[in-house]
């Protein structure tokens, strides 16, 4: 069964459809990537697989035993966020409330992930630091290991590499797709389709209210629509 399937998704806001009859699945261990231009409900998308948003029909169903408090999520970051005035080590570590409960303290494993998780993203020697001294790139880093904190299967990212400059989206990427490999299952908006294909395995192209592709990355780039925004001939 898959880890996630949208059966005919139709959804909107302020009374208006942006994805209409929309179908597609993911399985443990894919790399989705979801493209498309501004205003084609990428983000609702999202927002609606995590239950932030209600369909207007269709439904999103969950299996292969995943539980809500294994799936983490890296939002957009908004300009107040980045001034936020916490360490690095507590914004990692916030990624554990989902599990925290009425208890107001970390426990030693909530605190532990958290150091493992500024280590795999190459930011423990930041733990200490003030978040918004970071560089964009080290923001995001600390944004991802935090989403890690709460992720134990799957990962949702909106945008994970804008406003980065070229090296740090790269790395960016590339952090990604080693979690991906360590077996995590990335859904990924970007609007950066050069890297979609390059990381992604399977590409969910959302037009007009309707999918103009989903499949592999290799169907994609044979298809019409990858023909006309990937530039493949």
């Amino acid at each position: 069964m898959p880890q996630l399937a949208c059966q005919n998704l139709t959804l909107g806001y302020e009374g208006k459809t942006v994805i209409s009859n929309l179908s597609f699945a993911v399985n443990a261990g894919d790399y989705l990537c979801i493209v498309g231009e501004n205003g084609a409900g990428k983000s609702t998308l999202m927002k609606a697989i995590l239950k932030l948003k209600m369909p207007a029909s269709g439904q999103i169903i969950t299996g292969d035993g995943l539980a809500p408090d294994e799936i983490g999520y890296l939002p957009q970051q908004t300009v107040v966020q980045k001034d936020f005035p916490a360490s690095v080590r507590e914004v990692v570590r916030s990624g554990c409330l989902n599990r925290t409960g009425l208890r107001p303290y970390y426990n030693h494993a909530e605190k532990q992930a958290a150091e493992d998780n500024m280590e795999k993203l190459g930011i423990a020697p930041l733990a200490k630091r003030c978040y918004r001294e970071l560089s964009g790139g080290q923001q995001q880093r600390t944004l991802l290991a935090r989403a890690l904190c709460a992720a134990g299967r799957m990962l949702l990212l909106d945008e994970p590499a804008a406003g980065l400059d070229p090296k740090a989206a790269e790395d960016m990427y590339a952090i990604i797709a080693k979690l991906n490999y360590s077996g995590i299952t990335i859904i990924m908006i970007s609007h950066d389709i050069a890297a979609a294909v390059q990381y992604a395995s399977y590409i969910l192209h959302i037009g007009s209210q309707t999918a103009l592709f989903f499949g592999t990355k290799t169907d994609y780039l044979r298809s019409k629509a990858g023909h006309i925004y990937a530039g493949w001939r």
